[in-house]
């Protein structure tokens, strides 16, 4: 990948497709760039649905969690993220935890969460896929795309280059 975000605002910021996301997740997957587009999930520390979702084929896409910004329970893990890696998913934006950080780190995805919490979350609540959900001072939309590296997160409804 090639793109850098700090150029992508540099040429698209102010356009009205094109959106930064505020600085609140760090980085923990192995791969610090990455881009694709936008699947979404909206859940509350039930990680059974995000599971769901990630056996299916990812083809590329970033799948972009509202975990409701909880910091009680982790909704990604080893497993999960093995899942991911194996159905070709490129990324995974989480708006709450993470956990087992060393695995998370040294698979070929793009993973940023709030922060890490060892404590996994329950299967208890159903989940909504394909919704607009909103955190970080962005509204991220099903197939929108995503790009990603260590300066932050921009979202655009067209494809840039």
């Amino acid at each position: 990948m090639s793109f850098n975000t700090a150029e992508l605002c540099d040429r698209h910021a102010g356009e009205e497709h094109f959106q930064i996301a505020e600085p609140i997740l760090r980085h923990f997957g192995g791969l610090p760039r990455f881009s694709g587009r936008i699947a979404t999930l909206k859940v509350f520390e039930d990680y059974s649905h995000v599971q769901t979702v990630l056996e299916q084929a990812g083809d590329g896409r970033v799948l972009v969690i509202d975990g409701g910004g909880s910091r009680r329970c982790a909704l990604i893990g080893e497993q999960l993220t093995a899942l991911a890696a194996a159905n070709r998913w490129q990324g995974i934006i989480v708006y709450g935890c993470v956990r087992n950080t060393d695995f998370l780190a040294a698979q070929p995805l793009g993973i940023m969460a709030l922060s890490a919490h060892p404590l996994r979350s329950r299967k208890h609540a159903p989940g909504e896929t394909g919704i607009l959900i909103t955190f970080a001072g962005v509204n991220f939309k099903q197939d929108q795309f995503l790009y990603a590296d260590n300066d932050g997160i921009i979202v655009s409804d067209v494809k840039l280059d």
